[in-house]
């Protein structure tokens, strides 16, 4: 086979952390705050989101297993996806699967919101509605934040990961452990996606919470082989 191409690439977005129940929680309550401090790179996972890493290292370990488990795997530093991927590496382990040690990368984090980070648009819109005026007019996928980032910015520092990993780690399988922005964006990549596409992808729901979206490699390029899998998830409860 050529160099210069993953063999497979598999992106999993983290497990359910505190803010994706509290921002849920704030939108359904009508309240413009989530009440979720700190830093976005603290967040943590719900007792939820620790079985949904444990279910997806069982998959992993499993006969067959729910993907080919990676050769290499590539974290976001965020404390959601390293704990997601420490906790299904346990899993795995006790399953009888050693996993990769990880790597971390920071082109893999969320997408940075800067002076808006973990701000739900409700509280954006009634604190800063400049800013939520300017978001309507340039539109949801080129809106940049004070000192944040749109998807282009996000699908700009993913296109570097992309190069680097086909390049390191030719033929062989990779997995990265991220957040939903990342898999959207790693979709457009590959894909070639437009904005239109985007967002019918969410519109349909989104990344889930521990899901599974996998590229394979076909000739020279790589290939979608599957959306957003969760059957490992069926029967996951938090205890």
């Amino acid at each position: 086979m050529d160099d210069g191409l993953v063999a497979e690439l598999t992106a999993v977005r983290h497990g359910q952390s505190v803010a994706n129940v509290a921002f849920v929680a704030a939108r359904a309550a009508g309240r413009i705050d989530a009440g979720v401090t700190g830093r976005d790179a603290d967040v943590e996972l719900t007792a939820l989101g620790v079985a949904q890493a444990a279910a997806l290292g069982r998959a992993l370990a499993a006969d067959p297993p729910i993907v080919r488990p990676p050769e290499v795997v590539v974290c976001s530093p965020y404390l959601r996806a390293r704990r997601t991927y420490a906790i299904a590496a346990e899993a795995a382990a006790a399953a009888g699967l050693a996993l990769p040690a990880p790597t971390f990368d920071d082109r893999l984090v969320d997408r940075l919101m800067g002076r808006f980070e973990l701000m739900t648009r409700a509280a954006i819109d009634a604190r800063f509605p400049a800013e939520a005026e300017r978001r309507r007019t340039v539109g949801q996928w080129d809106y940049r934040p004070p000192g944040g980032e749109n998807f282009a910015d996000i699908a700009l520092r993913l296109g570097s990961l992309l190069a680097d990993l086909n390049r390191e780690h030719a033929d062989r399988r990779v997995l990265v452990v991220a957040h939903d922005a990342v898999v959207v964006m790693l979709r457009q990549l590959i894909e070639d996606l437009s904005n239109d596409e985007l967002g019918r992808i969410a519109a349909e729901g989104g990344i889930r919470n521990a899901g599974i979206t996998r590229f394979s490699r076909d000739g020279d390029r790589l290939v979608l082989a599957e959306f957003n899998t969760d059957t490992h998830l069926v029967e996951v409860r938090a205890d």
